[in-house]
Parts: structure tokens; C-alpha cells; sequence
């Protein structure tokens, strides 16, 4: 049996999207040859709000190891003050105490705090414990410097003193690694981009997947949520998501043909409406509507509405099973991949999505069925994206019918089947702790 430490920061009950992948994956390691032990952040010291149903579906012979970090008076320093940055002394001594008093043939981060990676090259040197990493986001964001017309999250000078750290730290920890996952087939290739070098480290391109026991656990009422009453009479269409500048082409896409249905049924603004749930990273006392806004300029006011704070997963499963349809709205960058597209296509709802023509989320689409989705590009026009989603979604009948998903297909990016690709790779990587030949395994 082979032992992984995983570093994963956030973990249950901090409700953080990046702790999903090692959530998932724990209760199917041992079945796939691996014995797990998680090192975490203790969950007072994390800005994330807590979800103790989380905590519910984690097997118990799994140990999970909680540090302190530095309080959350740090978090205002621009580039020093995240998670990753605070508790990176307190897990760097941590990770030593247990590299130094047990065996581990691998280290794995799995964590968007990117700071705490760079244990991984220190870890190495001193225990011979190859690492690999976890890729749910670039390290080093092209995007804001592509669109300068969109302003980054935080401010631009917060952003550049982060990102100016980003690309300091990147190429030092990546050198040492022995390998990466990544949930978009686009994060490898811009990294050897910046790195020629690169095209040595072995990867594997692993979206996170959808948890059908999620869906068991949430089925049997262990699950609630009061954004919306699904028995008022009313069609209730929901996304629930992040909102941001770069969701802007969707969202106006949408509004646009909603504008049209209204349109042509005016009994719509009274039966149907339209809800965008947990749009905003800021605390909910700071929270600010994305969404809504822009509906505004559409006259869409008395269907749509926002509440920007973020809800623990435990209540979106609850509003993705409750709605009468759901919606996703994609980025404009091709690179995005809405790990969210696995619950949604669990619910067994009408589903409409949104995306650029490139992504990842088209293409499993394309793939697995499941939902209506909508392309756009750089050069679709308003007018044209308001007309497909018109034709696709609303003449064809689809917002109140299921389309087909191809089960024996859409297998493959379960928890259970995806652990199974993550272990295989684990042991390619083991192979050899050098960095090996750039692979995807299918």
C-alpha cells in the first residue's frame, strides 16, 4: 500500500471550492492502493464560511492534520496576506514533523493557495519525498493583462504585487516537481509557453468530478435552502456561481433572449423567476450584487435576483435540486473550466449553458449531453447569442425538458472513476521522481 500526504489548506468544514478534489477522492484511495493523510488549516483561522455537512461524507480511518496560520488582521498586506502566505510557516514545520516520523512516497497539493507549494522543493531536499501539483487555477494569470479593460479582483495594485510574487514563485517550486494535474487541458500549455522547460513534467488533465454520494447524502434531507420556494407556483431558473467582468458576455446573452421571451409571453414576469446565488468572494457583509445590475438595463428587475454571499455547498445542492431549471454562465476566457458543470448535470434538471466556444465545458457537453449549451467567441455578436439561446432553449421547449446524458460516458468524471485516473497517474509518477515526458492518461 502507498501513503500520499496531501496538502489541501482548506478543508471541510471550510466551504472553499478548492478542497472539492480531495474531498471526493479520500473514501476511494484506499481501494485504488493508497493510504491518505490530509494536512489542513485549522478552520478559525480561514476567511472561508464554514459547511459542517461536509464533514459528513469524509471516511474515518483518513487522519487529517490541522495547523494554525496567521490571523486574519494579515489578510489587508497585498500579496502576503492569503491563506497560502499565513499558514505557510506553520505547515512547512508541520509537513516536516511527518515526512521525518512516517514513510510517504508522495506529497500532493492540492490547494489554489499557491504559496504553501513552495514546501514542496524544501521537502524534497530533505526527505527525498517527490511532490506533485494540483493545477484548479493558473498560478500566473494572463487574463487581466490581456483585458486591461477589466480590473482584477482586489485592485490593480494588490493584484500586481500578488502576481509579481506569483511569477517569482512558480518557476521554483515547478523545476523540482514530478509532476501536475490540471482541470483544463489550457493550464499545461501555458505553462510550457512560459516555460519551455516544462514540456518535461508529466501531467494529467483531470477536471474535478461530479459525486453522485453528494447527491445520496443531499436526497435524503440532510440538505436545505431558502433562497427560493420551489412550491409557490413559480418556475424557478437558478445558477449558482461566481459572478465577475468576465462572465459579462453570457450574462448579457441571456438577458437579452429573456428580454425576448418576456416578450412574447408577458405572463412570464409572473411565473418565472430568475436567481444568481453566491456571485460574490467577499464576505456576505460585503458582498455586492454582479448580476442584477446589468439585468437592469434589459427591464428585467421583477424576474431576476441576486444574493451575492456565498452559500455552503450543502444549500446549493439544495437549490440545484429544488429548481425547476438551472442555468451556467461561462467566461469569456477559453481557458475556464466550470468545475461546477458536474453537480449541475447531476441534478437532472433543464439545463442551459452559456460558454465560450473553446472551453472545456463545450466540450464535455458535446461529449456527455446532458444540458442545451450556447458557443459564443470573440467575434459572436449580442444579437446572435441572444438568437441561439432564443432557438436552443426557449422555441425548442428545452427550458422544461431534460436532455438526455449519456451515463456509461459521463462515468468517467465521477469521484470513484476519477480516483481511480488520479492513483494510475500517482504511480506513473513515482516511476520516475525526476520530471518525466509531458502525458495525458486516458
Amino acid at each position: 500500500m502507498k501513503r500520499v500526504l496531501i496538502v489541501s489548506p482548506h478543508f471541510p468544514p471550510s466551504n472553499a471550492a478548492d478542497m472539492h478534489r480531495v474531498r471526493m477522492v479520500l473514501p476511494f484511495l484506499r481501494d485504488n492502493g493508497w493510504e491518505a493523510e490530509v494536512l489542513a488549516v485549522e478552520a478559525g483561522a480561514v476567511a472561508a464560511p464554514r459547511d459542517t455537512w461536509l464533514e459528513g461524507g469524509l471516511p474515518d480511518h483518513v487522519p487529517v492534520h490541522r495547523v494554525n496560520a496567521l490571523g486574519l488582521a494579515w489578510s489587508c498586506i497585498p500579496g502576503l496576506g492569503t491563506l497560502g502566505w499565513r499558514a505557510f510557516p506553520a505547515i512547512l514545520r508541520y509537513g516536516e514533523k511527518l515526512l521525518y516520523k512516517k514513510r510517504f512516497d508522495l506529497v500532493y497539493f492540492s490547494t489554489t493557495q499557491w504559496p504553501v507549494h513552495l514546501a514542496g522543493p524544501r521537502w524534497l531536499k530533505r526527505f527525498g519525498v517527490p511532490f506533485a501539483m494540483d493545477y484548479q487555477d493558473p498560478w500566473v494569470n494572463d487574463y487581466y493583462v490581456q483585458h486591461p479593460e477589466v480590473d482584477p479582483p482586489g485592485g490593480r495594485l494588490k493584484y500586481a504585487m500578488s502576481e509579481s510574487l506569483s511569477r517569482w514563485c512558480e518557476p521554483r517550486v515547478l523545476r523540482h516537481c514530478s509532476g501536475f494535474t490540471s482541470v483544463s487541458a489550457e493550464y499545461p500549455k501555458q505553462i510550457v509557453a512560459r516555460y519551455p522547460w516544462a514540456s518535461s513534467i508529466r501531467s494529467l488533465i483531470l477536471p474535478f468530478p461530479g459525486s453522485q454520494r453528494d447527491f445520496e447524502r443531499a436526497q435524503q434531507g440532510w440538505a436545505s435552502q431558502d433562497i427560493f420556494d420551489p412550491s409557490d407556483g413559480r418556475e424557478h431558473w437558478v445558477y449558482v456561481g461566481r459572478g465577475g467582468k468576465d462572465l459579462e458576455q453570457a450574462a448579457k446573452g441571456l438577458f437579452g433572449a429573456l428580454r425576448i421571451m418576456l416578450s412574447e409571453d408577458a405572463d412570464l414576469r409572473h411565473t418565472v423567476r430568475v436567481h444568481f446565488v453566491g456571485t460574490s468572494y467577499a464576505p456576505p457583509e460585503r458582498a455586492v450584487p454582479s448580476i442584477v445590475p446589468l439585468s437592469g438595463d434589459f427591464g428585467l428587475e421583477e424576474v431576476v435576483d441576486e444574493k451575492p454571499g456565498r452559500i455552503p455547498y450543502s444549500d446549493t445542492l439544495a437549490c440545484l435540486q429544488k429548481a425547476s431549471a438551472l442555468i451556467v454562465l461561462c467566461s469569456d476566457d477559453p481557458s475556464y473550466t466550470a468545475s461546477k458543470i458536474y453537480p449541475y448535470l447531476l441534478a437532472r434538471k433543464p439545463l442551459l449553458v452559456v460558454c465560450h466556444e473553446a472551453s472545456g465545458v463545450k466540450a464535455l457537453l458535446d461529449e456527455v449531453g446532458g444540458g442545451v449549451c450556447v458557443p459564443f467567441g470573440s467575434d459572436t455578436s449580442a444579437e446572435e447569442l441572444v438568437r441561439n439561446i432564443i432557438t436552443q432553449w426557449w422555441h425548442a421547449g428545452k427550458h422544461r425538458e431534460l436532455v438526455p446524458l449519456h451515463e456509461l460516458i459521463f462515468k468517467q468524471y465521477k469521484d470513484e472513476e476519477s480516483t481511480v485516473r488520479l492513483c494510475r497517474w500517482w504511480e506513473h509518477v513515482l516511476e520516475k521522481a525526476s520530471p518525466a515526458s509531458m502525458t495525458t492518461l486516458s
